[in-house]
């Protein structure tokens, strides 16, 4: 029996897009010849993932998982919404999510995690529902917030089925106050997360290219002006940007008399004990993903043509 090495599997695995474990199979069934293990796993139905592994897959949904002091959000992708309808596609991302929650926000770890009920890591479980399905889909990225003492808030806008939609937001509250209390505001904050889609926490969490950007484009209006009447411009126009862009400062969607931390402050107030927002996370499904758009006047007219 030939000697099935670590350099072989992954070259298999290139070279059809099926798991690690599958490869290793193959390999083993045809005694380490590529051709054949490739044309083995065309006759298990596996290959076929690797043929759909190029198309866009920009649907799918998000998944939410809160264990305890612990929340975790994943984003799995299919290529169309039809499939993210799937009952099977659902099921497979709400496992994803709670395994999620001990992957520590690490994409790569959640992948070769083993997935319940069968004998593949998450990723090849994937690869055999592509085969099975018939769409490309794929595990893009995961997130974990947690805190020692408080809350994990969530919320799942668009939602098709209890923690799984289009948006997902979780929110950490550290505090040793009141929990009801804290659970409650943690949902509200997460719905305001979801609406308004804040750049960062505050102004200091801003990317500094982002701010540079934003100053650049203040000096362009305010051209010719003395320096000190251009620097309170600039401290003017950033505290403006983070009114509008950083969460803390956010007039509050529930009640826009406030700002976020003034509903912070009021929610200590009611736990019985400071509360400290300590991490937040939105993800929304398809964000930055090049979508591939069919201009169907296009197609017809083609079509006319011929």
């Amino acid at each position: 029996m030939a000697d099935i090495t670590a350099a072989m599997v992954k070259d298999l695995r290139e070279k059809t897009g099926v798991g690690m474990m599958d490869c290793k199979a193959a390999l083993a069934a045809t005694n380490g010849d590529m051709d054949a293990a490739v044309d083995w796993l065309r006759a298990k139905g596996l290959a076929k993932a690797a043929k759909k592994s190029t198309r866009v897959a920009a649907e799918g949904l998000i998944g939410v998982a809160v264990e305890g002091t612990s929340g975790a959000l994943v984003e799995v992708n299919s290529e169309t919404d039809f499939v993210a309808r799937n009952e099977k596609f659902q099921a497979m991302v709400a496992d994803i999510a709670k395994l999620a929650l001990k992957a520590d926000g690490d994409t790569e770890k959640l992948k070769i995690a083993h997935y319940p009920g069968s004998k593949h890591a998450v990723a090849e479980y994937v690869a055999e529902m592509v085969a099975s399905i018939g769409e490309n889909m794929g595990v893009r990225r995961t997130a974990v917030v947690s805190v020692n003492d408080g809350v994990i808030g969530s919320y799942m806008h668009n939602q098709v089925v209890p923690g799984l939609g289009k948006i997902g937001v979780i929110v950490a509250l550290e505090s040793t106050g009141n929990k009801d209390e804290l659970s409650q505001f943690g949902r509200m904050l997460a719905m305001h997360i979801a609406a308004t889609n804040p750049v960062a926490l505050d102004l200091a969490g801003v990317p500094k290219e982002t701010i540079e950007r934003e100053k650049a484009i203040l000096a362009e209006k305010n051209v010719g002006k003395p320096e000190k009447v251009l620097e309170k411009i600039m401290e003017s126009g950033l505290k403006s940007y983070a009114k509008e862009n950083c969460l803390l400062e956010q007039a509050y969607v529930h009640d826009g008399a406030k700002s976020v931390s003034q509903a912070l402050a009021e929610v200590a107030n009611k736990a019985g004990a400071p509360v400290k927002l300590a991490a937040y996370v939105r993800m929304q499904l398809g964000e930055g993903i090049e979508k591939k758009e069919d201009d169907f006047a296009a197609e017809v007219a083609k079509a006319a043509a011929v």
